[in-house]
């Protein structure tokens, strides 16, 4: 499995710092819609779906995560606690998110829409699409 770190440019002086997120240039698409993550309990795991064709950078505002990332042959855990870092995920990848901290933000760039029919929430229907995909 390829992970892909996004690094972004911070900007700033004494009164702060600023990223700014441009697609087809930082983000590798256009973007369609922003969603985000905030207040999850303490040990809560979210995600347990896979997409078809979704394309997302997931970017820790605040605080901090952890992914669990399954391509069907390989599971991988990322932590992402940099404003400045982004995880690009695309492809037919499961996600876990957990070991969230109570001040944690996460912050999902996505290149289409909300579409029902673009999710995977079995694991084992998830499996049978790698395993499709494969042959």
């Amino acid at each position: 499995m390829d992970i892909k770190i996004l690094k972004f440019d911070i900007k700033g002086d004494h009164r702060g710092s600023l990223i700014a997120l441009e697609a087809l240039k930082n983000i590798p698409f256009e973007i369609k819609r922003v969603y985000y993550l905030f207040g999850t309990k303490d040990g809560v795991r979210r995600g347990y779906h896979a997409h078809k064709k979704l394309r997302q950078v997931a970017i820790c505002v605040s605080g901090s995560c952890k992914f669990l990332l399954d391509d069907g042959k390989i599971k991988t855990t990322v932590q992402l606690s940099k404003p400045d870092e982004g995880l690009l995920i695309e492809g037919l990848v499961w996600r876990e998110m957990y070991d969230f901290s109570a001040d944690c933000v996460l912050m999902v760039l996505a290149d289409d829409y909300y579409n029902e029919a673009d999710y995977i929430r079995d694991y084992e229907r998830f499996l049978e699409e790698v395993k499709e995909q494969i042959s």
